[in-house]
C-alpha cells in the first residue's frame, strides 16, 4: 500500500515550464501545489496535420512547439515525437505513436457554441472525413471525438418545467448535429 511518504518529490516538466511536482502517485501534500494537468493526445499518425487544422479552426490557438522523431527510429521518420499546442488558450500535448491505442469516445473535446452559426462552423469543418455520432458528437478524420454543443441546449434540457426539459432531451436524442431551433420548437410544443 502506498502512503504519502512513498511519494518522491521531483522536478517535473510541464507545458508552462519546469515546476516543482510530485512523482509516483501524484499525491499533493499540504504545502505543495499540483503540477499542471494537460491532456496528451496519442495519434496513430497525422498529429502534425491535426494540430495545424485544430489551431487554424479554433480562435486564440497556436502551436507552441513541435519535435519530430530523430532519424533512425524505425517507422517513425517524419512523425511527431512531441507537440505542445493551445486551443482557446488551453494547453494540449500530442504525439504520433502508432495504432496500439486508438481514440475512443471515452475522451472527447467539448466545444461550447454561442449559437447555431458557431455549431455549423465547427461541425462542418470537423466532420469532413470523419463520422457523425448522436447528440452533437462526431469523430474527426483522425478519430478524435468532439462534442459540438450550443449553450442554449443545456438551458433547454435543464428547464425547470420537466415536460419542456423532456421534449428538449427527446429532440436532442434524435439528432446527430444539434439544430437548436428544432430543439427549441420541440421544447415549446405542448
Amino acid at each position: 500500500m502506498w502512503s504519502r511518504n512513498d511519494v518522491v518529490q521531483t522536478r517535473c516538466a510541464s507545458p508552462r515550464g519546469r515546476r516543482k511536482g510530485l512523482s509516483r502517485l501524484g499525491a499533493v501534500g499540504e504545502s505543495e501545489a499540483m503540477t499542471d494537468v494537460t491532456p496528451f493526445l496519442w495519434f496513430d499518425a497525422g498529429a502534425e496535420e491535426a494540430i495545424g487544422f485544430y489551431t487554424a479552426l479554433v480562435p486564440d490557438s497556436e502551436i507552441v512547439s513541435l519535435t519530430h522523431y530523430p532519424e533512425g527510429v524505425p517507422g517513425m521518420s517524419g512523425k511527431v515525437m512531441h507537440a505542445h499546442f493551445r486551443l482557446r488558450g488551453r494547453d494540449y500535448l500530442a504525439m504520433d505513436a502508432g495504432p496500439q491505442f486508438p481514440f475512443t469516445e471515452a475522451i472527447s473535446l467539448y466545444v461550447s457554441c454561442a449559437d447555431q452559426t458557431e455549431v455549423d462552423r465547427y461541425w462542418d469543418a470537423l466532420i469532413e472525413g470523419g463520422e457523425e455520432q448522436p447528440c452533437g458528437w462526431l469523430k474527426d478524420r483522425w478519430g478524435l471525438s468532439w462534442q459540438i454543443i450550443p449553450d442554449r441546449l443545456l438551458e433547454l434540457i435543464r428547464d425547470p418545467d420537466p415536460d419542456r426539459s423532456h421534449r428538449a432531451v427527446q429532440a436532442m436524442l434524435a439528432m446527430k448535429k444539434i439544430d437548436i431551433g428544432a430543439v427549441e420548437a420541440a421544447a415549446a410544443d405542448a
